[in-house]
C-alpha cells in the first residue's frame, strides 16, 4: 500500500512541474536575443507582467506593463489580431500570463524565456 501512494504522489508532483515549466500548446517561447529583432515591429504588442516597482526599476520601452494582477481586466487594452509579446523578471510570471491570455483567446502569444534576468 505504501508503494502505491509513493508511486501516486511522485506522479502527482512530475505533473505539476510537467505543467508548470512546460509551455502551453500555441504559445511561442523566444530568447531575448531573439526578442531584440523583433521589437522593431510596430505590428506587435510588448507587455511587462511585472510590478510597476520593478518595471520603474527597469524595463525596455516598447514593452507596456501591465502587472499580472491585472491582466484578465486590463487584456482588453490588447488587440487580438496582434501577436503579444509576454516578459517578467525570469520567465514564469510570463509563461502564466500566456496562459492566461490563450484562455482569453488570444492566438498569437509570445513568451520571453529568462526575461528581465537575461535582457543584455
Amino acid at each position: 500500500m505504501g508503494i502505491l501512494v509513493n508511486v501516486i504522489l511522485i506522479g502527482a508532483v512530475a505533473w505539476f512541474l510537467y505543467k508548470r515549466l512546460v509551455p502551453a500548446k500555441g504559445i511561442r517561447t523566444i530568447s531575448t536575443t531573439e526578442l531584440k529583432a523583433e521589437l522593431r515591429n510596430k505590428d506587435k504588442q510588448f507587455i511587462d507582467v511585472r510590478t510597476p516597482n520593478e518595471f520603474k526599476g527597469n524595463h525596455i520601452k516598447e514593452f507596456k506593463n501591465i502587472p499580472l494582477n491585472s491582466l484578465q481586466t486590463k487584456a482588453s487594452q490588447l488587440s487580438k489580431d496582434k501577436e503579444v509579446f509576454v516578459i517578467c523578471q525570469s520567465g514564469m510570471r510570463s509563461s502564466n500570463a500566456s496562459r492566461i491570455l490563450k484562455k482569453m483567446g488570444f492566438e498569437k502569444i509570445t513568451n520571453v524565456k529568462g526575461g528581465m534576468s537575461a535582457w543584455r
